[in-house]
């Protein structure tokens, strides 16, 4: 069988072909925005890739086109396919119907933490000897790769509540059927597809009306929008955890570090085990506490839930260190919804005490370029000493009010270049310069490594 995938380069696609390759499907693709690590891991998995969409995108023995959900008619590569007639599906509906339908599907869900708590629930089972199949929308460094079959019933996926395709509208995780579900936390995002929060909350519970009876669902105690999802209805078992100090909550934390980097795992109030690892924040307390409870569901017990997380080695653009010169450290961070910005700089804030911060901040997300969170930008970036704000061409609105709140701490830039030129003229020996974008960023991490 040869399938050839639109949009290949897109983290949850490029997951498809690695999935599909190890399956022995033969896979093609192409995309336009190619830049690692997707593009690099699809390249070392021998996916051949082509640039563009155009018209002889397709072979004469290709069985199945899978479109990912950033194609739009219009593309020359949609029309020839629609005009032909040819045998098309998206990538979600093709998870389900060669993947996951005969397994244990365990799905994260949430606006934020979705990649990170996959990546070390993920490792948890690993970790167990379980073996666990996985689609994660990032690179778990435990594994090196964002995908794989594995072969146990347990199979990870992070459930995204993005739209499937331009021809379904409903969001990704409604093909996954899951039997263990994680919901991380659910606010406002992708502007482009969603009217309004209450648009995504019935998406939500879509997600939830698949769980069957015999599951579980394991929600963020903190977040009241998830609260409204369950009060419309919920024939699952719930068990909630909090990063908090919510002694309501079926699991919390007793920190011993403010930063996170050390805490203890209650659960019903009773301590279970201390974990110790190299992750901060209470974002990815809370991350922890859903995956530690997911993998019980699956008969993993706590403590070696505990000891796994120890050996947590992260996600590739989640808080990853790229690189140190002259003791200049800087970090990749896939940050770019206000709410993840703010716990991205409180967690390395409470990690690096009084040294200083410098936040660079390309607002690329659909979302972001809409400016529907233009008013709490600054405030997300108050834990942060020097603000530097990158205008891109064609951006929707002016980010002069988010530089006018920021006060003396902010600028704002237009060239990559002069963003690399200002760091370097600034930067002291001592300080954490943290990039925030969910693309490429003209690679510059690199240039500002290479500079300083």
């Amino acid at each position: 069988m040869k399938i050839h995938i639109l949009g290949i380069c897109g983290t949850f696609m490029g997951g498809i072909a690695l999935l599909a390759r190890e399956s022995g499907v033969t896979v093609t693709g192409s995309d336009t925005n190619v830049y690692p690590p997707m593009s690099t891991m699809l390249e070392e998995q021998g996916v051949d890739i082509s640039d563009g969409y155009g018209t002889d995108q397709f072979t004469d023995d290709t069985d199945c086109i899978v479109v990912g959900n950033a194609m739009t008619r219009g593309i020359d590569a949609i029309e020839a396919m629609l005009n032909q007639n040819l045998n098309y599906t998206s990538g979600p509906q093709w998870l389900h119907e060669n993947v996951l339908k005969e397994r244990w599907v365990l799905a994260v869900a949430g606006t934020h933490g979705k990649t990170t708590t996959a990546s070390m629930l993920a490792w948890i089972l690993e970790y167990a000897g379980l073996n666990p199949g996985f689609l994660i929308g990032g690179v778990p460094e435990n594994f090196g790769l964002s995908a794989r079959l594995g072969d146990s019933p347990f199979f990870v996926v992070e459930a995204d509540e993005y739209d499937t395709a331009f021809f379904d509208k409903r969001s990704k995780f409604v093909h996954y059927h899951p039997r263990t579900a994680v919901l991380n936390n659910l606010e406002f995002d992708h502007a482009d597809i969603f009217p309004d929060l209450q648009a995504i909350k019935t998406q939500f519970h879509h997600l939830v009306r698949t769980i069957p009876s015999e599951g579980l669902l394991i929600s963020n105690a903190d977040e009241p929008a998830l609260h409204d999802v369950l009060d419309k209805g919920c024939w699952t078992p719930v068990e909630t955890f909090s990063g908090s100090d919510n002694e309501s909550s079926m699991w919390s934390a007793n920190y011993i570090k403010a930063d996170g980097s050390e805490f203890e795992v209650l659960f019903k109030n009773e301590k279970q085990g201390t974990v110790q690892w190299n992750e901060i924040g209470a974002h990815n307390v809370s991350n922890g506490l859903a995956a530690i409870a997911a993998a019980r569901h699956v008969g993993v017990p706590i403590e070696h839930s505990i000891d796994a997380l120890a050996e947590f080695k992260g996600v590739k653009r989640r808080m990853q260190l790229r690189g140190e010169v002259n003791n200049i450290r800087v970090y990749d961070d896939f940050a770019h919804h206000p709410t993840a910005i703010n716990t991205t700089l409180n967690g390395l804030r409470a990690s690096v005490n009084d040294n200083r911060i410098i936040a660079i901040l390309e607002p690329r997300s659909n979302t972001m370029r809409m400016g529907m969170h233009k008013d709490n930008i600054a405030k997300s970036l108050a834990a942060a000493d020097q603000v530097i704000l990158y205008q891109p061409k064609g951006l929707d609105w002016d980010m002069g009010d988010v530089l006018a709140a920021l006060g003396d701490k902010g600028i704002l830039l237009e060239s990559v270049d002069s963003i690399v030129q200002h760091v370097v003229s600034t930067a002291q020996s001592g300080d954490h310069v943290l990039v925030m974008s969910n693309g490429g960023f003209e690679s510059i991490h690199d240039k500002l490594l290479e500079s300083l």
